[in-house]
Order: structure tokens, then C-alpha cells, then sequence
């Protein structure tokens, strides 16, 4: 580097001076300079300076941008402005997220010289397999964490939207985590579990004597998350009686406790989330526009577990070491091509039921298709006898199942030989261990040409 295009040192010194992680970056990549709490945080050990920041942070021979992911540095060149976007680095600790804000600093003839780049660790997620938090590394998962990063650190109201079982209110409980508000309570209310004549009393409180049973002043779950977040989860489900004195709420910050004049400050950040189909539901008349406009100041949509590619394997590792925290357990190759054949209607929620039913079934270390549940083994014969489940937006839907259902079958028919083969008991008490009705096995054993084998 030529001396005329030298950074001063007085902007090397500065970034010593700040609690983040901060590099200076030239128009290469090359890292010039980087801070202590960037080495600290970031570092693995050996020198940054002279290293390109796509070798540190991502272990990339090449710029971001030429990998598949959106580079600020190359976007800022274009721009001429500050960059940020959300990226999973490398650090001593495994593979985190990381929101980046870059910012471009010019020369004296007004060019563009280098850079510097904060960076903020987002805890609440990670690339890897953990037993905590929010785990993937999909780009639909990558874009939704983007979207959290972005508006966590503001008070703006947020509904997150997505298929039951997507995990909102783990996200809720991110975008809290991530926020100002992240010392104060998280308060959760269910609205599809509150009828109307107890939602009113439950959100807003009430005075002693409002009404028959009310023998004592009660806080309402407002007054509970003061300084925090509420989330009004399946938002969808508020009656509509409800939602005019929800938007009062929203809309003048204030409140009344059932049998109360007093007027009281609501000091909340709200986040939403639902299933059911928001738009349809004010064309039917059944959800108030004027409300959706003020819960849905920032959407975000929860990708559903057949969107996220990739990241299956990720989270059957990180459940399993939740539902049989001290079992070392794994999946056979065959397992898990059977759980990739699925589509997981009821996504992550499922997946987890699927995975504490298995780890129950198997009693050594390795799930096999035998230890899964039926419906998972034979998703076309679940569609005849279940029906069909609900898509995103409410409606009737189940993905169409394509031409694997050939090497599915084979792998059906070899674990349950193996399961009868190893029996030594009854039919009933096969089918009892196999969690499934006699009439099902016996259907199950003629379907795949084994009634004559042993064990029955």
C-alpha cells in the first residue's frame, strides 16, 4: 500500500477505543487493522492484519458475493453507503451469526479508500447443532434471522407469521432477547386459549368486584410486561369484541383495568404472531384492518421445515439432545432418509414429537425406521386415513409424495423384518412395541410379504 493511501493512525487508534468488534478493511478485503475486542471475539489465534476478511471469517478463498452470500464491502462499492447484513462466521466458539454494519470511509480526493466493520454476535441463533436457541443455516432461515436483526433493536410492532409448529414463539422470544428491552419480562398470552368473557380480564386486569368471582384486584398481562415485550400469540384467535379495545391500546398507549375509570400507560413492545390467513380474514369480516395495520409494522414470515433445505439434520441433532439429554443417540442413514422423504406438516413442533417417540422405542443408541411412527414410515396411507393437513394460509393441503416411495418401501420392509425377526412374543405385543394397532401390523405384515416370517 502506497503512503499517500495510508489510513491515519489516529482512525487505527479510535477502533482500540470501542467496546465492539471492529476491522479496517482496504478496497481488497485486507484487513489493515482490527481491534482488541475483535481479536478477542473473532481471532483464531494467529494475526488478521493482511488477511482478506472472507479467509478470517468464513474460510472462503473468494469474496462473499462470488460464494452465494451478499458481501456488504462489494455492495457498499456500489452504493457508496453503509452496508449491514446478517452472516454466520467462523469464531472460537464454533459458527455464530453475526450482524455486520460496514460503513465506507473516503480519502481526501472524496474516493472511497476503506472500511470499517462493526460486529455484533446475535447469541439467540446459531449455524451448528446446540441444545439452545434458534439453529439453521438455510437461506430462508439466514433471510428471517435478517429480518429479526433489523428490527429487534427497535420498538416497532412485529407480526410473524408461518404454519403451526414453525417455532414463533421462539422467534418472539429472539426478537425480545435481541432488543432493549431484553432485561424486562417476556409475556406470552394465548389467545386461542382465552374465551371472550375471560380475554378482557386477563390482557387489561380488573378491579375487585368488576364481576361475579372477581374477590381481588388482579394485573392484567399488560401491567405484567411493562419494560418488556408482549406477544399475542395466534393473534388470529382475538374475538372481535376484543380487537376494538386492543387497538385502543395500541393506538393511544393506554388502558383500563376491568372496573376501573383510572387510566393507566401501557410501557410494552408487541409482537404477534399467527397462522390463519390475516388478509382473508378482513375481507370476511372477521379481523379488523385497522388492527392489522397496527400489529403488522414489520412482517415476518416463518419459513416452514420443508423450506429450510439443509438445516433438517442440524435440528435432529440439537432435539435429540433435547428429548434424551443423556442418551448419545443418532439416526441410521436409513432413518434419516426417511425423515428427509417426509414433509413434516406439522414442522419442527412435529419433528420433535417424532424424535422423543423414537428415542422411546429404541433402546440402544441408533433410531432405526423401525423405531418411527407409522404415519412418517407411510405418509400417502396417513393422507386416506387423517386427511389432509393445513397449508400456510389455512387452506387444506399436503405436498404430493413423488417417485422415492419406491426405495421407501424397501426400507419399510426391511426394518420391519427386522423388527419381527428379533420378536419374541406375540403379535399383539409386536404391534404394542411398534406403537401401533394389531389389525395395522398384520395389515402391514401381508402388504410387504411377511406373515410367514418369524416371530408372529
Amino acid at each position: 500500500m502506497q503512503a499517500e493511501t495510508r489510513p491515519l493512525p489516529e482512525l487505527v487508534s479510535f477502533l482500540e477505543t470501542l467496546p465492539e468488534p471492529h476491522i479496517l478493511c482496504d478496497r481488497d478485503y485486507r484487513i489493515i487493522a482490527a481491534n482488541a475486542a475483535y481479536r478477542s471475539a473473532m481471532g483464531d489465534g494467529r494475526s488478521v492484519v493482511g488477511r482478506t476478511c472472507y479467509d478470517v471469517s468464513h474460510h472462503y478463498s473468494v469474496p462473499c458475493d462470488r460464494a452465494g452470500e451478499s458481501c456488504p464491502l462489494a455492495r457498499s462499492l456500489q452504493s457508496g453507503q453503509r452496508e449491514r447484513v446478517l452472516h454466520l462466521h467462523h469464531t472460537p466458539r464454533g459458527e455464530e451469526y453475526v450482524n455486520i454494519e460496514l460503513s465506507p470511509i473516503r480519502d481526501g480526493s472524496g474516493e472511497i479508500a476503506w472500511f470499517i466493520e462493526k460486529m455484533e454476535p446475535m447469541p439467540v441463533a446459531r449455524g451448528a447443532a446446540d441444545h439452545q436457541g434458534l439453529i439453521g443455516r438455510s437461506p430462508a432461515f439466514q433471510h428471517m434471522l435478517e429480518m429479526i436483526s433489523r428490527v429487534a433493536p427497535s420498538d416497532a410492532s412485529v407480526l410473524l407469521q408461518g404454519e403451526s409448529g414453525t417455532g414463533k414463539e421462539l422467534l418472539a422470544a429472539a426478537v425480545h432477547e435481541a432488543s432493549r428491552r431484553a432485561e424486562g419480562p417476556f409475556v406470552v398470552v394465548d389467545c386461542s386459549g382465552l374465551p371472550e368473557t375471560l380475554f378482557e380480564s386477563e390482557v387489561f386486569g380488573h378491579e375487585r368486584g368488576a364481576f361475579t368471582g372477581a374477590t381481588a384486584r388482579k394485573p392484567g398481562l399488560v401491567e405484567a410486561a411493562s419494560g418488556g415485550t408482549l406477544f399475542l400469540d395466534e393473534v388470529g384467535d382475538i374475538p372481535l369484541g376484543m380487537q376494538v379495545k386492543l387497538l385502543r391500546l395500541l393506538e393511544t398507549g393506554t388502558y383500563r383495568r376491568v372496573g376501573s375509570t383510572e387510566l393507566r400507560r401501557a410501557d410494552i413492545r408487541l409482537v404477534s404472531a399467527t397462522h390463519r390467513p390475516l388478509k382473508r380474514m378482513i375481507a370476511e369480516g372477521s379481523f379488523r384492518q385497522d388492527l392489522y395495520f397496527r400489529i403488522n409494522t414489520f412482517p415476518i414470515r416463518v419459513p416452514a421445515l420443508r423450506e429450510r433445505e439443509g438445516d433438517l439434520a442440524l435440528l435432529i441433532d440439537a432435539l435429540l439432545e433435547r428429548v434424551a439429554p443423556k442418551r448419545r443417540l443418532a439416526l441410521s442413514p436409513a432413518a434419516m432418509r426417511v425423515l428427509c422423504e417426509y414433509p413434516f406438516p406439522g414442522n419442527v413442533r412435529e419433528l420433535r414429537n417424532v424424535l422423543e417417540r423414537a428415542s422411546l422405542m429404541c433402546d440402544g443408541d441408533v433410531i432405526g425406521p423401525e423405531h418411527l411412527p407409522e404415519e412418517v414410515l407411510d405418509p400417502a396411507r396417513d393422507d386416506d386415513e387423517d386427511g389432509p393437513a393445513y397449508d400456510s394460509q389455512g387452506a387444506f393441503a399436503r405436498p404430493l409424495h413423488g417417485a422415492a416411495e419406491v426405495d421407501l418401501d424397501e426400507i419399510q420392509r426391511q426394518a420391519m423384518m427386522r423388527a419381527v425377526r428379533s420378536h419374541r412374543g406375540s403379535r399383539r405385543d409386536l404391534a404394542r412395541k411398534l406403537g401401533i394397532s394389531e389389525r395395522t401390523l398384520y395389515r402391514r405384515l401381508r402388504e410387504l410379504g411377511l406373515l410367514g416370517a418369524r416371530g408372529g
